[in-house]
């Protein structure tokens, strides 16, 4: 065994960079299940984490108070707890608070209160605002100004439940095979450049949406940089964040496509924008220049998830394992194939995207790539591949 690992790790280096496990299933009917089979897919990748953190989004959660906005808050104090729901009460008209239900569970210790809010944007916004934008900037404030008191999930009818422990024991802490929903990502976390806390496990969340992330943001002081300017502020301590509010600006706040957003996070190289036709090197040299700061450097596998979609996508030259898998209308997303055909055997179809091309599962009616102007420069991006039922 001694010689084993000396072959293997001849440097004694304690980073295991290829590590972490991804996971996300979707029924693009919209029908709502169980996460019985998601947790038995993460926990299948129990080696790819160690211990340092694990999580599971949820979607289709809460259909009583869909019109909601679902707070999940972690607090460290009494004193945070009491401090955060006076600010709560002060700018939000609070609908439902109480604890997220949890069991005893032998390998999680020292965890912190968790409380979920269902709160409604009411007077209290300026006029013209939108509430999304009103919320960002309270989940923002929230997060710089409590030190006892953090916000990792504020979407409607959906929310993150995370934790220092592996995926599998995070599922049994917050009782998640009780819940259900019709989309479900996971992720086992391998801490590699950035410490292993309950907040800094992932999915990390704004609004809806999610990311689950193996790999290393390594452009993340860049990116952080480039997102504070629009308000975003990086505070759970992981590069991942970062993709969170990148997507947000992105996708929401500036109106661009998941074919154009994925050509902004993982472009193609100065030599292949060099051999694609006029109207497409010039709307990819047009991104390169506007949205130089979000590029991600590193190698890096993301599911990105919101209400209606769910989106895989790998740096452009693919240095992190993506396998997707359909069968009838279910989407699979996974680091490993074995981890699907556990929860899947008879698939009716499996394969691996390219690098840099976003696999997109829907729940709107199948639709095509369409074309997309920027500031003058039109092109068709084909290469991404839309899952739809």
């Amino acid at each position: 065994m001694k010689e084993l690992n000396r072959l293997q790790n001849p440097y004694h280096d304690d980073k295991v960079i290829d590590a972490c496990s991804i996971f996300g299933a979707m029924d693009t009917s919209g029908k709502r299940f169980s996460g019985k089979g998601v947790i038995r897919a993460i926990a299948n990748m129990h080696d790819r984490g160690n211990g340092l953190g694990g999580g599971f989004a949820i979607y289709g959660l809460y259909p009583q108070y869909a019109e909601l906005y679902a707070f999940h808050i972690m607090y460290l104090s009494q004193q945070g707890k009491q401090d955060v729901e006076a600010f709560l009460a002060d700018r939000f008209h609070l609908i439902q608070a109480e604890e997220v239900p949890n069991r005893p569970t032998p390998a999680i210790v020292h965890p912190p209160l968790v409380w979920r809010y269902f709160l409604e944007v009411g007077r209290q916004k300026p006029e013209g605002q939108a509430d999304d934008d009103y919320v960002v900037e309270r989940v923002m404030e929230i997060n710089t100004r409590f030190s006892d008191a953090f916000v990792f999930s504020s979407g409607k009818d959906m929310a993150v439940f995370k934790g220092v422990g592996y995926p599998e024991e995070i599922a049994e802490y917050f009782c998640l095979e009780q819940y259900e929903g019709y989309l479900w990502t996971a992720h086992g976390r391998f801490p590699t450049n950035t410490p292993g806390w309950w907040g800094g496990a992932h999915p990390f969340c704004i609004l809806d949406w999610t990311v689950v992330h193996n790999g290393e943001i390594s452009s993340y002081g860049i990116n952080q940089r480039y997102l504070a300017q629009f308000g975003y502020h990086c505070t759970m301590q992981t590069d991942t964040e970062v993709v969170a509010y990148a997507i947000d600006l992105l996708i929401r706040k500036h109106g661009l496509p998941i074919e154009v957003a994925a050509r902004v996070l993982a472009p193609p190289l100065w030599t292949d924008i060099e051999r694609r036709p006029p109207g497409e090197q010039k709307l990819l040299r047009i991104l390169r220049q506007v949205y130089g700061s979000l590029l991600l450097n590193g190698p890096f596998t993301v599911i990105i998830a919101h209400h209606g979609e769910m989106i895989g996508l790998t740096d452009r030259i693919r240095l992190r394992p993506l396998t997707v898998g359909t069968r009838d209308s279910m989407l699979y997303l996974s680091s490993e194939e074995s981890a699907i055909r556990l929860v899947c055997p008879d698939l009716d179809e499996a394969w691996i995207p390219a690098g840099g091309e976003p696999v997109v599962g829907s729940l709107k009616t199948p639709r095509q790539t369409q074309p997309v102007a920027v500031a003058g420069a039109s092109a068709t991006l084909p290469d991404s591949r839309i899952v739809s039922r």
